[in-house]
């Protein structure tokens, strides 16, 4: 396992970027985030997708009608390919080149898609705690975590047993289920959850 902190870095994604090493990326919106994404009739509420990557969802969720989508990523390359291919076409998307954990602002959704398993498990604590101030009143964190370990990190894997742990510090988890409608390639190794501080 990589504990070496560089790749919290801004230039370790860079360079992933430069060099086109996205396992993670798999070209389009998630099955599960979709499914999700589908049955949410409030188009106004604020969402936020930490960790964007490529923001196919939030490219989904900008054609779907949603009109306060903010997407935040460390990578300047990424946030600045990002800005030339979706700058001008989906003005409801806001781009955020910066640190999660110095993002202030309160949303309604959270969407969480890779970002979770790209942050060392010593972060963990403080992604929870983060994702607790940025939500408002009644807002929801919702998304995919692995349940699954990996021989080589980032991606860092978990189990529901840990994550129920681990959220129930800030959050009331209302679902955590294996998904039935991932990709092939991580079918029976990803969970859905949606939990409320």
């Amino acid at each position: 396992m990589n504990t070496d902190p560089e790749f919290l870095s801004a230039a370790y994604w860079d360079e992933r970027y430069r060099q086109q090493q996205t396992g993670w990326d798999i070209g389009a919106i998630s099955g599960p985030l979709k499914a999700y994404i589908d049955q949410l009739t409030d188009k106004t509420q604020r969402i936020l997708i930490p960790g964007a990557g490529n923001a196919y969802e939030a490219v989904y969720l900008a054609e779907k009608g949603f009109t306060s989508i903010t997407i935040i990523d460390i990578s300047t390359v990424l946030t600045s390919q990002l800005q030339e291919k979706l700058g001008n076409r989906y003005p409801s998307i806001t781009i955020v080149t910066g640190d999660f954990f110095e993002l202030e602002g309160t949303f309604d959704l959270i969407l969480e898609q890779t970002f979770f398993c790209a942050l060392h498990p010593s972060l963990r604590i403080d992604y929870i705690r983060k994702m607790k101030s940025l939500l408002s009143g009644n807002g929801i964190l919702a998304g995919l975590l692995f349940n699954r370990e990996f021989e080589q990190s980032p991606p860092f894997g978990g189990n529901s047993g840990m994550y129920r742990q681990l959220f129930s510090s800030a959050f009331r988890m209302l679902l955590l289920e294996p998904c039935y409608n991932s990709i092939p390639a991580r079918a029976g190794t990803e969970l859905f959850f949606i939990a409320k501080p």
